[in-house]
This record gives structure tokens, C-alpha cells and sequence, in this order.
């Protein structure tokens, strides 16, 4: 895991960075919607990120699971 997961965090963003342009090669519009989706894709992991930080500040005493 020490040297997959810096190897993934580099790889993934220029694979998808790449695709991008060869998408744009391609048709110009798969381009907008590939960076459409991805946009959108973002955005929801941004969403789940910051629900996920807004409950860790939830004191535990204040959570309940019944």
C-alpha cells in the first residue's frame, strides 16, 4: 500500500487528463461531456466529503443510533 497509493493518486488524474484530450481529438463534444461528468462526479465526492467532516465534529455524546 505505501507505494499503490501515491501511484494511484498520480496515475488516475492524468489518465483521465489524457482521455480528456483524446476525447477532444476525437469529437469536441465527447470532450464536454466527459469533463461534464467528471465535474459532476466531483462534485457528489466534495458532497459526501463535507457531510462526512460535519459529523466527525458532532460530539459523541450528541450522536444517536437507536
Amino acid at each position: 500500500m505505501r507505494i499503490s497509493k501515491p501511484m494511484l493518486l498520480v496515475s488516475t488524474p492524468l489518465g483521465v487528463g489524457w482521455a480528456l484530450i483524446e476525447a477532444a481529438r476525437f469529437h469536441w463534444w465527447l470532450a464536454v461531456l466527459m469533463a461534464y461528468l467528471v465535474a459532476v462526479l466531483s462534485l457528489f465526492a466534495a458532497l459526501t466529503l463535507r457531510r462526512i467532516r460535519q459529523d466527525r465534529r458532532i460530539e459523541p455524546q450528541d450522536r444517536t443510533y437507536e
